[in-house]
């Protein structure tokens, strides 16, 4: 795959989310995550302009103090950001291991004080987050205003721990 011309190797698919493909690519010995925006339906969620969307997320995200990659590129004609990888642990993967501190709490709760006095939210599910070097880094852009419902005491935390909410969504990973 390229960005603005420059060749990337494709590693392996990371993961699909409600607004693009992300994979792990390289060139030479440094590895990238290039997300490639898709315009496939999402029936829990509205887009408007998805690659407009996630650059002004960045944006409000940097600003507000949030540990997550650089965005290093963009593609516009081809939908598609470079950004820094982030090599470690998804909480996802901490929680099935039992290897979740509660200092990746102290972190979220931190990142969610921020968040908060600038009424936003962004999308706590687990596979979001990743450890690298006991930093909890969000790796997604996503964020959106402040509403309680989807906040993380509401919402996110019910994936941070092994209850029936994660059981269910995590089953056969």
């Amino acid at each position: 795959m390229d960005v603005n011309g420059k060749e990337y190797e494709v590693i392996r698919l990371l993961g699909k989310g409600k607004g693009g493909y992300s994979y792990l690519v390289s060139v030479g010995s440094t590895q990238y995550v290039l997300k490639q925006i898709h315009h496939e339906p999402c029936d829990y969620y509205t887009f408007g302009d998805k690659l407009a969307s996630e650059l002004r997320d960045y944006d409000r995200l940097r600003s507000i103090g949030i540990p997550m990659p650089k965005l290093l590129d963009v593609d516009y004609n081809k939908e598609r950001l470079l950004k820094e990888y982030i090599d470690g642990k998804t909480i996802d993967h901490l929680v099935l291991c039992d290897e979740m501190r509660r200092e990746y709490f102290d972190q979220i709760h931190a990142m969610c004080r921020k968040l908060y006095a600038a009424n936003t939210n962004i999308d706590y599910y687990p596979t979001n987050f990743v450890v690298q070097r006991g930093t909890l880094y969000y790796i997604d852009y996503e964020c959106n205003d402040y509403m309680q419902q989807w906040d993380f005491e509401h919402w996110g935390q019910q994936y941070w721990t092994k209850t029936p909410q994660f059981e269910k969504a995590f089953r056969n990973a």
